[in-house]
């Protein structure tokens, strides 16, 4: 699929940190956590992956700080459910020395994205494949990685080039889906891409990240993946979060997640994180969480 402009025009460090990322990484380290589990190896795709790590403190992310909506709300409070202070100390971790001196606790000068949350978890027998089609993002992201041997980064088309990760050579897999949605076409992009995944590594878990807001592929996307996940051997999974004012349908008002064959344990995980994290990250009167699966 040819890219346009607009797509190669968007960038993840305008936005990074923000209440959507927190969503979106505690969920993956979740994932990537169960996965650990057992011996066998996995294999990590990221068909969108970025630059992999953001700085907080450059000219992008301090357009609009949407950090400070974000990973700031939720990184000095003394009350997070386990799997968020595991999040958060994850966060700590793979930066060092994060935090400007004399400033408070939440000045964090980096974020880092998935890629980098998924090498923190990844261990001797797992592999990472990170695909990257803006030449400005995928030129930091090949540096970041250059040189481990697990990992393999390509400029390419994600959707298109995850036909040929799959199936993993153990067969244990985990695809994050989380494109720009700059416009329409992403939406159907994903539903395309999966129904083809679907078909060459039925298993595998599948995630897809998306922005709440007032396109309609945004409101149809859930519905459509839940039609398509209706015969996935391990069923689906469903958290949205609707945190942020939204002024005239402009603007994300939230986030969700949709996972296929989920781990077992997810669902469990998040009923405690899901309305701390609504309470946490809400700048409405009433936030909404939503937490729905389908376990088979």
């Amino acid at each position: 699929m040819p890219y346009s402009g607009a797509m190669l025009a968007y960038r993840h460090a305008f936005h990074a940190g923000n209440h959507g990322d927190v969503l979106k990484h505690v969920v993956l380290m979740l994932v990537l956590q169960h996965l650990n589990g057992k011996e066998k190896g996995w294999r990590y795709t990221d068909t969108h992956a970025g630059a992999g790590g953001y700085a907080l403190t450059g000219a992008y992310a301090r357009q609009k700080r949407e950090h400070d909506n974000g990973i700031a709300r939720v990184l000095d409070r003394d009350d997070m459910p386990e799997p968020v202070a595991q999040y958060v100390n994850l966060v700590r971790s793979l930066h060092g020395n994060v935090v400007a001196d004399g400033a408070p606790l939440s000045s964090l000068r980096q974020y880092p994205g998935s890629p980098l949350i998924a090498q923190a978890l990844m261990r001797p027998q797992d592999q990472l494949r990170l695909f990257e089609l803006h030449p400005t993002d995928h030129r930091i992201l090949s540096s970041t990685f250059k040189g481990d041997r697990q990992v393999e980064v390509y400029m390419a088309d994600g959707f298109a080039g995850l036909k040929g990760q799959l199936p993993p050579p153990t067969r244990r897999g985990l695809t994050l889906i989380d494109p720009a949605y700059e416009g329409e076409r992403d939406y159907a992009s994903v539903l395309a891409t999966l129904r083809d995944a679907l078909t060459r590594f039925a298993d595998g878990v599948y995630m897809v990240w998306y922005p709440q807001v007032g396109k309609l592929g945004s409101r149809e996307l859930p519905r459509r993946l839940q039609a398509l996940a209706q015969g996935a051997s391990k069923g689906w999974l469903h958290a949205r979060l609707t945190v942020a004012p939204s002024a005239g349908g402009f603007g994300m008002a939230g986030s969700g997640v949709f996972l296929i064959n989920p781990p077992h344990t997810l669902h469990a995980s998040l009923q405690p994180v899901l309305p701390w994290l609504a309470q946490a990250l809400g700048r409405i009167e009433q936030p909404v969480w939503v937490l729905d699966h389908r376990a088979v």
